[in-house]
């Protein structure tokens, strides 16, 4: 062990000489760099392996060598193993010491020990990629990593001593509702109805809380989107994945070092509707990003969103607040109704127990206001044995009927024939 590291330390620094040298950028030319490392590891274990009873393991040792290389120059170093398994959904440091990941939704403290330049090094080289920075002025910052995984880091004096990062990695791509049927997130019964409702262009918010898996079922409801459309999605962070042919992805951009080209999530949605789009994504609803999104709503725009909440009816509570943060010329009798009639549907997924995410409820919006509040009904619910169909009903049923649905039939629970919209 202490030959390989020698090695790796021998590989590594050569290696970095010759990168500099040829003027290569080992994220954008991976391949020209680990050609590079495979024939420099070689070289570096073979003229040492002097030897004979070496020589059964020389393979080996090279092969060692040119993997922790490449995940020192290429990869994010200690943590590139992690990236490379797929149960492996989410990653955090809390101190340098102190690694931990989720798998199937359960935590657990890896062995592994980092240093605190290690860790600085490794998101240097995270953020190098999205080309976001980091810094007092700016201790926070969100990231995409190049496979589609996000990155959060908050650095001292924000955090008490230590560098603290969290990478989510998003291991489950389903490329529709029926995908995350057959996980067992939901029913196929509830699956059908989705799958109609957003080909019809339902107004849709999924709700729920952190890791409930709210970005996941999104990129699920996408792949019903039919292929004519015109998709355009509006991110703080790039978190939406789908192969429609005609999208468009934003994202938010934060101020320069002199305080200026800040460009905020509210920002994106006002342009978006500039863009000739027939089907409007907000990644999540946090502020007054929700009035811009209502409104596009309540002028035909079909839409879908992801929101913070812990029940369909208080998701629909925070969707009556939000817009107030827009400014004070924004009454609560303007908000509250313009909710009841904008949103069609809400869908709160959460985690269970065991880690598993589960869709809890399907609620439809009737229309209505009483004393206030804003009546919802219930279409599916999960009171404990899966989701069960409810005495709910979709409002905007000509809209199914519009796009060849039957939503009775769907909502009988009989297999309704499914007519994609070409």
């Amino acid at each position: 062990m202490q030959n390989v590291a020698l090695w790796c330390d021998q590989v590594a620094q050569r290696v970095r000489d010759e990168v500099r040298a040829l003027r290569l950028d080992p994220m954008h030319d991976g391949a020209q760099v680990q050609s590079l490392i495979e024939r420099l590891s070689a070289e570096v274990v073979i003229g040492s392996a002097g030897h004979e009873e070496w020589e059964a393991s020389v393979a080996s040792d090279v092969a060692a060598v040119s993997q922790a290389v490449q995940h020192s120059i290429c990869g994010f170093g200690p943590l590139q193993p992690f990236f490379d398994d797929d149960s492996v959904e989410e990653i955090w440091i809390n101190d340098p010491g102190r690694v931990f990941v989720a798998r199937s939704g359960m935590s657990e403290l890896t062995p592994v020990v980092l240093t605190a330049p290690q860790v600085r090094d490794v998101v240097e080289r995270m953020l190098r990629w999205s080309g976001r920075r980091l810094d007092l002025s700016q201790p926070f910052v969100d990231a995409t990593l190049p496979d589609g995984s996000r990155l959060h880091v908050v650095i001292p004096d924000v955090t008490r001593e230590h560098w603290a990062v969290n990478i989510r990695r998003f291991v489950i791509r389903p490329r529709s509702v029926h995908d995350l049927a057959r996980l067992g997130t939901l029913s196929d019964h509830a699956a059908r109805f989705l799958e109609a409702s957003v080909i019809s262009g339902s107004n849709i918010v999924v709700a729920g809380g952190t890791q409930a898996g709210k970005t996941t079922l999104l990129n699920a409801l996408l792949g019903s989107v039919p292929a004519r459309e015109r998709i355009i999605s509006c991110e703080e962070v790039f978190e939406v994945r789908c192969d429609h042919p005609d999208w468009v992805a934003m994202q938010t951009r934060d101020a320069s070092l002199e305080g200026t080209g800040e460009i905020p999530l509210r920002r994106l949605v006002r342009e978006a509707l500039r863009m000739r789009p027939t089907r409007l994504i907000v990644g999540e609803v946090r502020q007054a990003e929700s009035l811009d999104l209502l409104v596009a709503m309540n002028s035909g725009m079909p839409s879908m969103s992801t929101l913070h909440a812990n029940s369909a009816r208080e998701a629909v509570t925070k969707l009556c607040t939000l817009p107030l943060l827009a400014g004070q010329n924004i009454p609560g009798d303007f908000v509250v109704p313009t909710v009841a009639s904008s949103v069609d549907l809400v869908v709160h997924t959460a985690t269970d127990q065991y880690g598993n995410r589960r869709v809890r409820e399907i609620a439809a919006l009737t229309g209505r206001v009483e004393s206030g509040t804003v009546e919802i009904a219930s279409i599916f619910a999960d009171h404990g044995s899966g989701l069960e169909r409810g005495q709910g009903f979709p409002v905007r049923v000509e809209n199914y009927r519009r796009h060849g649905f039957d939503v009775a039939e769907i909502l009988s629970g009989d297999r309704a024939l499914i007519q994609a919209a070409a």
